[in-house]
């Protein structure tokens, strides 16, 4: 990319699109074209069709989908395949006819078998079985990254699909009934320290073991590989270590300075046991997670409590 290509980030309000757009500002990049969710309605074949033929996009930065933690995943999975699949299918196919040099398609750690081995290589995908409770999501996904292969394939487009890992970040969803379970755990010890409760309870055992990513840190992968033409190929992204819900609940705890108990529901679900990422090919291309987790939860504690987000 050029300081001054035209360049559209799908989904610049969420997590993942508000953090790319902070590292493009950061870098230069002066020409980044955006639309609200209700100026543009990615659901919507016409819009979008008419949004990629006015604006001509060169580079596409594809981070729009509809995410949620276990609880929101499991309670909407048709919501979930069908929102995502719209979207992918529309902007993916737009950026075809309008000859878009590049774009960069944003699955999940969460669309690879539920009992894959670990850590997880990018090869793994699809040889067993999916987590039940995020079926629905992962298909989705699964076919916006194979979508962006089939046209690379026919087509000759420079659609290239990256696998992200748990992401944690400022702009994240801390809604209890939608989040993922880091900014859930933030929210919880967070309010139980305001209301100076005796425990917190966190779902699930607290043996599950996930890898948790910095968004920031994920933005800056995504130009990194934007600007890569040898990668052309599925790519994991993340930090290639992994910890347990009970470890990460003791950080949480410490993080928030709450002084009480974690108990844990084992009548609620766990979710897939573990996922960590195999990232030995993105590190090859000279790519490596710079923030600790420590450091991380900091940040966006501070960006918590400075905008409110209870």
């Amino acid at each position: 990319m050029q300081k001054n290509s035209k360049i559209f980030v799908a989904g610049h309000c969420g997590m993942v699109g508000s953090a790319i757009m902070r590292e493009l500002e950061k870098q230069g990049y002066g020409n980044v074209v955006v639309r609200t969710r209700l100026e543009l309605d990615l659901l919507n074949w016409q819009a979008v069709a008419d949004f990629f033929a006015q604006e001509k996009p060169e580079y596409v930065f594809l981070a729009a989908a509809k995410v949620g933690g276990i609880e929101a995943n499991r309670t909407q999975l048709g919501a979930f395949a069908y929102e995502n699949l719209q979207i992918q299918n529309n902007v993916i196919h737009s950026s075809y006819l309008n000859f878009v040099k590049r774009l960069i398609f944003l699955g999940s750690s969460c669309i690879y078998p539920r009992l894959a081995k670990q850590p997880i290589k990018e090869e793994y995908l699809l040889t067993g079985a999916l987590e039940p409770t995020n079926y629905g999501y992962a298909i989705a996904k699964i076919a916006g990254l194979k979508m962006c292969e089939a046209y690379r394939a026919q087509y000759g487009c420079d659609f290239v699909p990256v696998m992200p890992t748990n992401l944690y970040g400022i702009n994240d969803n801390f809604d209890l009934k939608e989040s993922h379970v880091l900014p859930a755990l933030m929210r919880k010890f967070h309010e139980a320290k305001i209301a100076n409760q005796p425990f917190v309870e966190v779902w699930g055992s607290g043996n599950p073991k996930r890898e948790l990513l910095y968004v920031d840190d994920l933005a800056q992968a995504c130009i990194y590989i934007m600007n890569n033409e040898k990668i052309t190929e599925l790519l994991n992204i993340g930090t290639g270590e992994d910890l347990t819900i009970r470890e990460l609940a003791e950080l949480m705890k410490k993080t928030v300075f709450y002084q009480g108990e974690i108990r844990f529901n084992t009548s609620m679900p766990d979710g897939a046991p573990r996922k960590c990422l195999d990232v030995s090919k993105i590190n090859s291309y000279g790519w490596k997670a710079e923030t600790s987790l420590a450091e991380g939860l900091k940040s966006v504690y501070q960006w918590y409590l400075e905008n409110d987000c209870s």
